[in-house]
């Protein structure tokens, strides 16, 4: 898809946070996941990632509830860069709830607020309101 413009594709706006790996190396850090379509992405890094990051470059994003997809980077704007996958996928799933609650990289904001753990709740001990 890199050779076509898709700029017309509808996109979500989120925030969601991704791990990135350039050119099947291990992964160099997390990226801001500013606007996700079927076809690619804006991420937003730090400076170090920056200073790694070019037009043409080929990478690799670990989208929630999606797992790793390849792309190349299609522009870059100061700390933000484009991604133009290289397979379409999903871009719902990545907004979906879904992942255990109690694993660990699953940001506390996003777990529910009970004592119990999840599916031990006991109807008859919760209070109504």
């Amino acid at each position: 898809m890199s050779g076509v413009d898709t700029r017309h594709i509808a996109r979500d706006s989120l925030f969601l946070m991704a791990d990135l790996r350039i050119d099947g190396e291990a992964p160099c850090g997390k990226v801001k996941v500013r606007n996700l379509s079927n076809g690619g992405m804006m991420a937003e890094c730090g400076p170090a990632i920056a200073g790694r990051v070019q037009g043409g470059t080929r990478l690799s994003v670990n989208l929630r509830n999606i797992g790793w997809v390849d792309g190349t980077v299609a522009w870059v704007q100061d700390n933000r860069f484009g991604i133009a996958f290289n397979r379409e996928i999903d871009a719902a799933e990545a907004r979906a709830k879904g992942g255990d609650i109690q694993d660990d990289n699953v940001p506390r904001f996003t777990r529910p607020s009970s004592i119990f753990p999840a599916g031990m709740v006991d109807p008859d001990r919760v209070r109504k309101i």
